[in-house]
């Protein structure tokens, strides 16, 4: 099952980063951007959450919350958070639910073996709690830009 813009976001519950855990629908009246990354502390991924982070007051300013998602167990994203600085919540999904539910769990190659990995994307929900935008297999540079932009006019329209 996967979620389509205009459409609900079915609620979802998750562990997160500082000992808590997130319920989508308590998160109602904002703007919500879930990130999906393949590997915590890796070079792509650690350039999209410090870009995130570094524009984390704009996206306070369009009443949006960030969340970071990957597979890494909570030790791994507590270390990624702590040693980037990252100022928002990151999610473990190692058993892959909240992955499942935005459909990012894709067959993928490297050194020339396949194997199933997170594609890079990224969701945007609005104050409702429907998908507003989606971004798959997202290339690092100037997305955060992109996705504060769509926040930002979801925000003032």
């Amino acid at each position: 099952m996967s979620v389509s813009p205009g459409q609900p976001v079915p609620d979802f519950t998750a562990a997160t980063t500082g000992d808590t855990t997130i319920t989508l629908s308590e998160l109602k009246g904002q703007q919500v951007v879930i990130y999906f990354y393949p590997k915590a502390s890796t070079p792509g991924c650690t350039t999209e959450g410090s870009d995130f982070r570094d524009h984390k007051a704009a996206f306070d300013a369009a009443n949006t919350v960030i969340i970071g998602v990957s597979r890494d167990g909570l030790r791994a994203q507590e270390n990624f958070k702590a040693k980037q600085g990252f100022n928002f919540a990151l999610i473990s999904d190692k058993d892959e639910a909240v992955c499942q539910l935005f459909d990012v769990i894709k067959l993928k190659k490297m050194y020339g073996k396949e194997h199933l990995g997170v594609e890079r994307s990224t969701f945007l929900i609005d104050t409702d709690g429907k998908l507003a935008r989606e971004w798959r297999g997202v290339k690092v540079k100037g997305h955060v830009e992109e996705v504060l932009a769509a926040a930002q006019a979801l925000h003032g329209g």
